[in-house]
């Protein structure tokens, strides 16, 4: 009985959802499927500050209308801003890969699979770590992706944020940030929460099943220890007279 229980945990604990964020430590957003004010306000936020850029070719508009709650008509007013677009269709922008690279240096990716490739983590510190660089091109350095071509999409939320620095072994050493008073609309904690609605929201593109999967995955979990019970029991019913 002992190994077989064993065995199961080996074979089910992935199924917990047990997972590393690349990169070393990175902040944890805590994001939940199943909290549908969240997603909603996060798919506002990456229709307003992203789109202009970022696509999310791999998930169409009725699909997050359905899933989370939300009237098609709303969708259409509030999320698509691409002229002729139909809520049938799929989150794409008017930019063109060409465009992109003349203006920024790269295409900017498609953020349909981020949360799938990096962990949702890697996408709310990226968020919440961008500091004030006068030399980089864009005003603005990133401790995830140092030297990153994106601009500071989130500035007028979150306002200039400045990296303290530190000397340490005779190097400048960055420890921690600073937002500017007075420069951006959001409070820190404001600003926080509307990045993990963001990244709660990327999350969910990247596997819109999710919320339905970790569901059906409680009933999946109490089948195999209904049946773990039953089939030793049934065991020892076959097993009683062989010595």
């Amino acid at each position: 009985m002992k190994k077989l229980l064993l065995v199961l945990t080996l074979v089910l604990t992935p199924a917990l959802g047990w997972s590393a964020a690349p990169g070393g430590d990175m902040m944890d957003p805590n994001v939940n499927p199943h909290d549908k004010a969240s997603l909603q306000r996060g798919a506002q936020l990456f229709a307003n500050y992203c789109m202009a850029c970022h696509e999310a070719s791999m998930i169409r508009y009725n699909r997050i209308a359905q899933d989370l709650g939300i009237d098609e008509d709303l969708v259409e007013r509030y999320l698509i801003f691409k002229p002729d677009t139909l809520v049938q269709e799929t989150m794409t922008n008017a930019m063109s890969e060409e465009d992109a690279e003349r203006w920024f240096g790269v295409a900017a990716p498609d953020l349909s699979l981020t949360a799938r490739r990096h962990g949702p983590g890697y996408i709310y510190t990226f968020l919440n770590s961008f500091y004030v660089d006068e030399d980089a091109a864009t005003g603005y350095d990133n401790t995830v992706i140092s030297g990153t071509a994106m601009p500071h999409a989130l500035e007028s939320l979150q306002g200039r944020q400045q990296g303290v620095f530190e000397e340490q072994d005779g190097e400048e050493v960055l420890v921690g940030f600073e937002v500017e008073e007075g420069t951006g609309t959001m409070s820190e904690s404001e600003y926080q929460a509307a990045t993990q609605d963001l990244t709660n929201f990327l999350d969910y593109v990247a596997e819109p099943v999710k919320a339905e999967r970790q569901r059906l995955g409680v009933w999946v979990l109490l089948f195999f220890a209904v049946f773990t019970v039953l089939a030793y029991f049934l065991k020892k019913e076959y097993w009683k007279d062989v010595h």
